[in-house]
């Protein structure tokens, strides 16, 4: 008879080891069952901050009880069994030993504003963790009748939060975080993109004169790096006001070493030989997916930012304002092409530290939506 395999304790041991941040936590709380009247010196995080239910209902009793006299609370439990009460009106498994075990792991309660100060650190990283989560779901949520306007909102609302978490943990110069970069995302629609960049190519090529409508377009915005290069080769036929037909694309491709990766002349001319639809559209149908590749890798590269607990909120401010600049390159290049540039809206003053808290389709189908 087969014998199940056995279980390594310390696969059980790796899976429940809390982190850091809870032993850090119910040092706190620790810390404020001894000395009550320390929630004074505790600021800048609620019963929110912290990592579990029962530390967050805890935390919460602390802040709303009246403190105890220090000479009542030396002497016997009453104002302990009071927090227990209350505790356990928001996690029911609240138990004495608990708050036992709480005190006991706390080895200074002088230093409850140094821990508190860790609790905000982490808290700040789990905020930012998940607004870059919420940018990168609504980059692939294939519901949103306005995609571009909710992955901004998005983009905006994790602004916010790092406006208010720089202005808790003010940046230091210089400090990058270590984490590395997540490689690019291949967008879901790939194979749509492709055929659309290769009907604007088409049509720019048959239709050199609007191309200085869609300036806003950049070779960065293509999917392919041929499309990328064609498109270099049509601009600059353009500046230099030279003749542009699919032959002297072809040429400007091949003084640029566009064909030395195997690319096929022919499939070149044929592939800008088929215009359809207009420049303005397709260009804007680029900068759209560009915009949401942006936001898609901005996100995910936060992301991996605020995943690695080594990074300090300093690091976290300084990486995560640089990969934003990224989505509001294009998002002004949006706004040219489409026209919608917005009312400029003030921005949410960042909260302070305060004090402790009182309570896919066929191709002939797609350009012929597209013809203007």
């Amino acid at each position: 008879m087969p014998h199940a395999p056995e279980t390594d304790e310390d696969d059980f041991v790796a899976i429940a080891r809390p982190q850091p941040v809870f032993h850090v936590e119910q040092a706190l709380l620790g810390a404020l069952l001894l000395d009550p009247h320390r929630l004074g010196d505790v600021t800048g995080i609620a019963a929110d901050s912290f990592s579990t239910a029962t530390h967050a209902a805890v935390f919460a009793a602390i802040s709303t009880l009246p403190p105890p006299e220090p000479s009542e609370h030396a002497k016997n439990t009453t104002w302990l069994n009071q927090v227990l009460a209350t505790g356990r009106e928001q996690a029911r498994g609240l138990t004495a030993s608990d708050l036992h075990a709480f005190i006991q792991v706390c080895p200074w309660p002088r230093h409850a504003a140094a821990y508190a100060r860790m609790v905000e650190a982490e808290h700040a990283r789990r905020r930012l963790q998940t607004a870059a989560e919420r940018l990168v779901q609504a980059v692939h949520d294939a519901s949103l009748p306005h995609p571009i306007q909710t992955v901004l909102a998005q983009a905006d609302a994790l602004t916010t939060v790092v406006d208010d978490i720089a202005a808790r943990f003010p940046p230091r110069s210089g400090v990058l975080p270590r984490s590395p970069a997540p490689p690019p995302a291949i967008a879901p629609d790939h194979t749509e993109a492709v055929e659309e960049e290769q009907l604007l190519l088409a049509t720019a090529t048959a239709h050199p004169s609007d191309i200085e409508s869609v300036q806003w377009l950049l070779p960065d915005d293509f999917t392919l790096p041929l499309h990328a290069g064609l498109w270099q080769c049509l601009t600059a036929l353009a500046r230099r006001r030279e003749p542009i037909d699919p032959v002297t694309v072809l040429w400007e491709a091949q003084q640029r070493g566009l064909l030395d990766h195997g690319s096929d002349p022919r499939e070149v001319l044929r592939l800008l030989a088929e215009p359809a639809g207009s420049v303005e559209h397709w260009g804007e149908r680029a900068l759209q997916r560009s915009l949401l590749a942006t936001a898609d890798y901005t996100g995910r590269r936060i992301e991996a930012y605020a995943s690695d607990p080594a990074n300090t909120p300093f690091q976290l401010v300084v990486g995560t304002r640089r990969s934003l600049a990224d989505i509001g390159a294009v998002r002004t290049r949006w706004q040219h092409a489409s026209g919608t540039v917005p009312t400029p809206q003030p921005r949410p003053a960042p909260t302070t530290r305060a004090g402790p808290p009182t309570t896919t389709v066929p191709h002939t189908a797609r350009a012929a939506r597209a013809t203007r």
